[in-house]
């Protein structure tokens, strides 16, 4: 017969038990490493090109109560950022302005598009319609 300090037991395994601390550390590093990689990929991959500004008319010319409307939208095709986006339209009859206006867009990211509206007095059609950019200021 053996001493009993000598007889080993079955070892009885506890349940692995998880507690709900380790649970919220571990959904809380995740989404940090998550927005690290997020900030450095944009980091890595941003470009250094300039603004680039398209402005278009949207739709067709259309009068109400003695003005005309003309939509337009201005994108931003370059890779930069751009802020205070001047757009001025130039209404033209016989080579000479007959009316202009201008409109600010304050902030134009790239690849991101506006739209707008000009409201002129006089019919458009009956003149040359000139828009576009006139400047803009970097962030």
């Amino acid at each position: 017969m053996k001493p009993i300090s000598q007889t080993k037991s079955p070892r009885r395994q506890r349940p692995l038990h998880i507690s709900a601390e380790v649970v919220t550390f571990a959904i809380a590093s995740l989404i940090v490493a998550i927005l690290v990689g997020l900030v450095l990929f944009i980091w890595a991959t941003q470009s250094n090109e300039d603004p680039i500004l398209a402005v278009n008319r949207n739709g067709d010319v259309h009068a109400e109560r003695g003005y005309y409307y003309v939509p337009f939208s201005v994108t931003n095709v370059g890779g930069g950022t751009a802020e205070a986006v001047e757009v001025v339209a130039e209404l033209r009859r016989n080579g000479e302005i007959e009316e202009e206006g201008q409109q600010q867009i304050d902030f134009l990211s790239s690849q991101e598009e506006q739209e707008g509206v000009f409201i002129f007095e006089h019919d458009p059609g009956q003149g040359e319609l000139t828009l576009r950019a006139s400047g803009y200021r970097l962030p």
